[in-house]
Formats: structure tokens, C-alpha cells, sequence
């Protein structure tokens, strides 16, 4: 009976290692999800502001 116990907790083992790889998959992906959608966010922010016109600015750094 002691192999059929090991096999048993080895399937256990094997089944809770699968269950936790997906979970952790899946919140990477989310978590990926959100960092685009920010980032898309972020660019139309970009987009909607006014391009200065020339000359308005001088790069005294340069």
C-alpha cells in the first residue's frame, strides 16, 4: 500500500504544481494587460496636446 500512497502523492503534488503555474500565468497576463492598456491610455494623453511652434522654445542646454 505504500507505493499506492506515493503515487497518490506525486499525482497530488504534480496537480497542485499545474494548478499554481496556471494561476500564475494568468496573473501575469492581466497584469500585462493593464500595463497596455495604461501605456495606450498615456499615448492618446500624448496626442491630444498641442505642438508648440517654432521658435517658441530654446534649448539653452544644448
Amino acid at each position: 500500500m505504500d507505493l499506492m500512497e506515493g503515487i497518490a502523492a506525486t499525482a497530488t503534488s504534480l496537480s497542485a504544481a499545474q494548478l499554481q503555474e496556471s494561476y500564475s500565468i494568468a496573473v501575469s497576463k492581466k497584469a500585462m494587460d493593464t500595463q497596455e492598456m495604461a501605456a495606450q491610455s498615456m499615448l492618446e494623453m500624448l496626442a491630444q496636446q498641442p505642438t508648440p511652434a517654432k521658435g517658441t522654445y530654446i534649448d539653452t542646454y544644448a
